[in-house]
Formats: structure tokens, sequence, C-alpha cells
């Protein structure tokens, strides 16, 4: 009886550990061309909950869920650039790894050149001073 329990309860771990993903999200298309387009926008995208990755990297069930979204919607014909714009307005511009210049992203395109000014000033008042 101990034993039966035992089975049925370590069954039961990797069923409780299943997600309910879509289909598509591990799924490739079956037209190579349209995969292809799919998964160069999926590299172009980053994940929501990671952060540091791309949905076609990232193992995260949101991730799994764009990645649904970006191929049923290739799927369907639309373009990939239609796909991003669509994901930019559900999610917001972190969602893209290169993100529009408008006016709420221009410190992100700036930071990095104010960041290696202020290198340049600092490393040049470090030289005169030798």
């Amino acid at each position: 009886m101990k034993r039966l329990a035992l089975v049925a309860l370590l069954t039961a771990v990797p069923v409780a550990a299943q997600t309910a993903l879509p289909p598509l999200a591990y799924t490739q298309l079956r037209d190579p061309d349209q995969e292809r387009q799919a998964r160069g926008l999926m590299e172009t995208l980053r994940c929501v909950v990671c952060q540091g990755q791309s949905i076609a990297d990232s193992d995260a069930d949101m991730a799994g869920e764009m990645r649904a979204l970006v191929r049923q919607r290739i799927a369907s014909g639309e373009k990939p650039a239609a796909v991003r714009d669509w994901l930019i307005a559900r999610y917001g511009d972190y969602v893209s790894y290169a993100p529009p210049l408008r006016a709420v992203t221009l410190p992100l395109w700036l930071a990095p050149l104010a960041l290696l000014a202020l290198g340049l000033w600092i490393a040049r008042g470090s030289f005169r001073r030798r």
C-alpha cells in the first residue's frame, strides 16, 4: 500500500510540472520560410520575464506564449514588421531590443553616449595629471 502511494506521488510530480502553453510555443511552422521569418523576429524581441533573453531563447511561460503569438500571426500571413509593431503596442517599447527613437526612449539612446563622454573626460583628466 505504501509502495503504491509512493509510485502515485512520484508519477504525479511530472504531470504537475507541465504547463498549458499553446502548441506553437515549441512547434515549428510547416512552411520553412514562415518559420525563418518567425524565428528572426523572435530573436529581436526581449522576454518580459527574463529581460536578458530573447523570446527565442527563454524558457519562461510568457516567452512561450509570445513565441506562439508570433508563429500564429506569421502563419496567418502577417509580415514580421506588423507582428513586431503589434507586440510593441501590446507590451511596450521594452519588448524590443531596438526601441524606436521617441521622446520617451531618448534616455535609452543617449545614456550610452553620455557615459562614454563622461569616461573620456575622466580619462583625459587622469592623463593630464600624470
